[in-house]
């Protein structure tokens, strides 16, 4: 398994699979760096994707592992990479969120990321918004 950034090459697959960004983002998150790729024997199986919030604490904004790969902590060593890289340029926080209704609250839970807020818009799961201190 290798962890890269995702480059042009890659536009199409992120455009078919990533259904929770827009088409116009895509390009600027690869040229900004804001895509992660995991790969097994050059096959991409997985995803992160971040942002800032506030334009200044990095935001997971979506991690995703293929069905068959999930269980293999493949999730836990993207998001640790990410979070390394994030503490290698100066951050001292990272955030991200999740549907009260999702799994992965229990997964960012184990990952040590605490509770830190929630946001409740009409007709949706109670999101809730999770801190974690990396310096």
């Amino acid at each position: 398994m290798k962890i890269e950034f995702a480059t042009e090459k890659e536009y199409e697959y992120i455009l078919r699979n990533d259904k929770h960004i827009s088409k116009d983002l895509i390009k600027n998150k690869i040229k900004e760096k804001e895509i992660y790729l995991v790969k097994q024997e050059n096959e991409i199986i997985g995803w992160l994707r971040f942002g800032y919030f506030w334009d200044n604490t990095p935001f997971l904004n979506m991690i995703f592992i293929d069905e068959e790969y999930r269980g293999r902590n493949i999730g836990k060593e993207l998001v640790i990479f990410w979070e390394n890289l994030m503490k290698s340029k100066g951050y001292k926080m990272v955030m991200t969120s999740t549907l009260s209704n999702e799994n992965a609250q229990h997964f960012y839970r184990k990952l040590l990321y605490k509770d830190s807020g929630s946001l409740l818009l009409e007709n949706e799961p109670l999101e809730i918004i999770f801190t974690k201190q990396i310096s």
